[in-house]
C-alpha cells in the first residue's frame, strides 16, 4: 500500500493512476479533507446520475407493494388448489 499526500498525487497523477488501474492500493491523504483510497472503475460498477434515482417513472407507477403481492400471491394459490380439488 503506497500513502501520498494530495500535493504530491497531483504533481505525479497519470503515474498514481496507472499504478492504481494495475493493482496497486493507493491512499491520498488530505489534511483538510481526510484520507481516500484511489481504485480504478471496473465494469461491474454502475455509475448513474442522481436525477435518475429521483425522478419517477412509469416502472415506479406501476410498482406495488410487498402485501399487494402477497395477497395476489395468496388468491392465485387458493384459485390453484381449488381447480386441483375439481
Amino acid at each position: 500500500m503506497l500513502v501520498i499526500s494530495t500535493r504530491e498525487f497531483r504533481e505525479k497523477q497519470g503515474i498514481y493512476l496507472g499504478m492504481a488501474k494495475n493493482g496497486e492500493d493507493i491512499i491520498l491523504k488530505s489534511r483538510e479533507n481526510g484520507s481516500f483510497k484511489l481504485i480504478p472503475v471496473s465494469e461491474n460498477d454502475m455509475i448513474v446520475e442522481k436525477d435518475y434515482y429521483l425522478k419517477p417513472d412509469a416502472d415506479l407507477a406501476r410498482a406495488i407493494s410487498v402485501e399487494e403481492f402477497r395477497e395476489g400471491a395468496i388468491d392465485h394459490i387458493r384459485e390453484l388448489f381449488r381447480q386441483r380439488a375439481k
